[in-house]
């Protein structure tokens, strides 16, 4: 029996009781944020716990310590202080028991490294109401890998959420971002300058309360700052470096300007980089750190060699580097013409989900068209793995975002800026256990990667998008202080909006079938009746609307996420600015099937002169998926509904956005790819057959690398082109389809580029 106090004692130390600690800090003058460590680690434990601990720059006795210093100005304090890794932004975690009174040292090799160890704790403890805990043993040693690790979050009326916040929200939404690593803040001060009856404060004093937060919170603030206007027009040039100049003036902290050389912009290299030197003159006497930046966003490879050669032979001093973002030349060809001593700066898209640069692979045409480019969107495993693709070819990156709802994914670059080796699990579990409930903290982060699962290929076939849903209703259940919480309640939503558009989906794809099976009998019903019948099966998916209760519950999330934090899901009701601007209230009750589409061709089919023709038109739009007995039907960019084409990871399918958002145009016509393949087995070999597509412009066709030429040349979208199929390409029952883009259509806008649609492989009939 007398091993069971050394065992009692053992199990205490394990685990060290916070709610008595004393958080104590150097005297003198420190360093801002070394000052604003020790505030946020006083401030969130009280959040958490309700136990305010208190600060002090005298050792406490008695009691546990947690000792925040920098290693530039040992403190003297009567304990031993451990050194951090002697690399910029360091920091050591330690918990020392060995003495009577436990001590967790928070050292920072700089006062950023000291915030970035608070960040670290934080995301250790276990924490309830009157309830802080440390496990033992806890020594963490470490430095991060990349030296920029930011996110753009701009004050301006195109945001889905940061144009509604008070100045208290951005600060604490940038604690939390530097929590996890965040070193770097990048503002839009000017761009779009639409009124917005969202803002609570006037841009100018969000703009120098953002840079002074910053200085505070020893981060580094960046401006993004597009000319688009032609650089050749010298009012409205000299206009622009006015406002500049008078900004630069205006703001205590600036580290880094960055000008895009497009989007928005199209000048010329010989016209932007004497206006970045012009922006420098006035940059360098006001704040003599900062550098500005420029990006090839647009640039074609002439106009981007013109920025490389000048880069060869100039070093300016005040150039900081190169940007790589959407519409830039590919990254590793960039890193490997750059001159080794050019810093280059990632500007990765993490907000978008479609026409995007990095698009949801085997993204749902139906959560395309309802959730659209700019919905809530964790996606830890694939943004883990694109960052760490790119992430050793650069100096680090500030992301592109629009808004809170990609939360998840700064977390995800954040953390792995600092180390690259981490897996995404247990970044998740640290967001969890900090942001919602420690107890909960493995669950909640496994139901978050089931929200990432709900994206990937055909919904209807989804089943574990239900089994989100049950999982976050149970995680709801079971956490219901978490109610007000806007992260808990932005991943309710998705599950939610998920579960709804399934359930709708599956309705109106049934529904269009039965329509369909109609429309094929128009020559023995008429076509009066059988519109008339098709119409009322359309129409059950308004008058018996699948997931009625899950509607309900999607109002009520989007409001209060509006209360919360400002999320604009919609352009009426909660001032979004625009409807791909993450307006997903807005699109939520969008069918599903053709509806529409249907709709007005049946408006068409009545102007016509004879009911003969009326029928063979309503027979052919039932039919139109149908290429009849031995033969097939793809929709090539819609991952459920394309089982032959073959796509390679350049392949993305490009979801269109027209009539913003709200076409009725055919779904199969809103979704364009251009596939590595179409590959047809077991084929009639004396069969005789066509190809028949649609799609815009002028695609050119190969049957087994062979150029065919159309009988049937339609150029617009709802207009066929038919090929027939030689016989000796299908003496093996096989057939493979390639496509060649039309020559160079570079000077075209994309819009208005070829592109592919739908593909039939029709058999018209058998040779003797």
């Amino acid at each position: 029996m007398l091993f069971l106090p050394a065992l009692f004692l053992l199990a205490q130390a394990a685990t060290l009781d916070l709610t008595n600690a004393v958080i104590v800090t150097r005297s003198g003058d420190v360093p801002p944020a070394e000052t604003t460590a020790a505030l946020v680690l006083t401030e969130e434990l009280q959040k958490r716990s309700g136990a305010r601990l208190p600060l002090s720059t005298e050792w406490p006795a008695n009691r546990p310590v947690i000792a925040i210093a920098t290693a530039s100005s040992p403190p003297g304090w009567p304990a031993r202080m451990p050194s951090p890794p002697d690399a910029a932004e360091g920091f050591r975690l330690l918990l020392d028991q060995t003495a009577a009174q436990p001590v967790i040292w928070i050292v920072g090799r700089d006062a950023r490294g000291a915030l970035y160890g608070v960040g670290h704790l934080l995301r250790q403890i276990d924490w309830g109401r009157g309830k802080l805990a440390l496990k033992a043993p806890l020594d963490v040693a470490t430095a991060p890998q990349s030296p920029i690790r930011g996110h753009q979050l701009g004050y301006r009326a195109t945001a889905n959420s940061y144009d509604a916040w008070t100045v208290a929200q951005y600060e604490q939404y940038i604690r939390e971002l530097a929590l996890f690593g965040t070193n770097s803040i990048e503002n839009i001060p000017s761009q779009d300058e639409r009124q917005d009856p969202l803002m609570k404060v006037p841009r100018g004093e969000m703009n120098r309360a953002i840079s002074e937060i910053c200085r505070r919170y020893g981060l580094d603030y960046w401006l993004w700052t597009p000319a688009a206007f032609d650089l050749d027009d010298l009012p409205q040039r000299a206009a622009m470096l006015k406002e500049l100049d008078a900004m630069f003036r205006d703001l205590p902290e600036l580290t880094g300007i960055f000008v895009p050389g497009g989007d928005p912009g199209h000048n010329p290299p010989e016209l932007v980089l004497p206006f970045l030197e012009d922006i420098a003159k006035r940059l360098t006497p006001v704040h003599p750190k900062a550098k500005v930046w420029l990006s090839l966003q647009g640039f074609s490879a002439e106009r981007a060699e013109f920025v490389y050669l000048w880069l060869d032979r100039a070093k300016p001093d005040w150039f900081g580097g190169i940007v790589a973002g959407p519409s830039s030349p590919p990254i590793p060809a960039t890193r490997r013409r750059l001159r080794a001593d050019v810093k280059l700066r990632l500007y990765p898209d993490i907000t978008h989900n479609k026409i995007s640069q990095y698009e949801v692979p085997e993204f749902d045409q139906a959560l395309a068209l309802t959730l659209g480019r700019e919905a809530i969107n964790p996606r830890p495993v694939e943004y883990a793995a694109i960052h760490n693709r790119f992430a050793p070819m650069s100096d680090g990156f500030i992301s592109y975002s629009d808004g809170a709802h990609d939360d998840v994914n700064k977390t995800i670059f954040d953390a792995l800026g600092w180390d690259r080796s981490r897996l995404p699990r247990d970044i998740v579990i640290e967001y969890a256990r900090l942001h919602f409930a420690s107890a909960l903290a493995e669950e909640i982060a496994d139901a978050i990667f089931a929200l990432e699962r709900n994206w990937r290929g055909s919904l209807v076939a989804n089943g574990t998008v239900e089994g989100t849903l049950r999982l976050w209703r149970d995680l709801d259940r079971r956490a219901p202080e978490l109610a007000g919480n806007w992260r808990w309640q932005m991943c309710l939503l998705r599950a939610e909006y998920d579960a709804y558009v399934r359930r709708r989906l599956i309705q109106d794809r049934q529904l269009e079938a039965e329509a369909n099976a109609i429309l094929v009998q128009a020559g023995t019903l008429g076509s009066s009746q059988a519109i008339d019948q098709a119409m009322r099966i359309l129409n059950r998916a308004v008058t018996s609307p699948a997931g009625a209760d899950l509607r309900a519950r999607i109002e009520d999330l989007c409001k209060r996420l509006f209360e919360s934090i400002g999320l604009q899901t919609s352009v009426e009701k909660y001032g979004a600015s625009r409807p791909e601007r993450g307006a997903v209230l807005d699109f939520v009750d969008l069918p599903l099937n053709n509806r529409w589409w249907l709709e007005d061709e049946f408006a068409k089919v009545r102007q016509l002169p004879g009911e003969q023709e009326r029928a063979a038109r309503l027979v052919e739009l039932g039919n139109w998926e149908n290429p009849g007995p031995g033969g097939f039907y793809d929709d090539v960019g819609h991952i459920a509904r394309s089982p032959r084409v073959v796509q390679d990871e350049r392949d993305e399918p490009l979801f269109w956005w027209w009539d913003q958002g709200k076409s009725r145009a055919r779904h199969s016509w809103q979704v364009t790819m251009w596939p590595a393949r179409v590959v047809y087995e077991g084929l009639d070999p004396k069969g005789e057959y066509v190809v028949r597509t649609t799609g815009y412009g002028k695609p050119l066709l190969l049957m087994d690398g062979e150029r065919i030429e159309p009988a049937v040349d339609g150029r617009e979208m709802h207009e066929f082109k038919e090929f027939p199929v030689p016989a000796h390409l299908i003496f093996d029952g096989s057939l493979v389809l390639t496509w060649d883009r039309a020559g160079d259509e570079r000077h075209l806008n994309w819009r208005q580029r070829s592109r592919l649609a739908e593909v039939w492989l029709i058999k018209r009939g058998t040779r003797e």
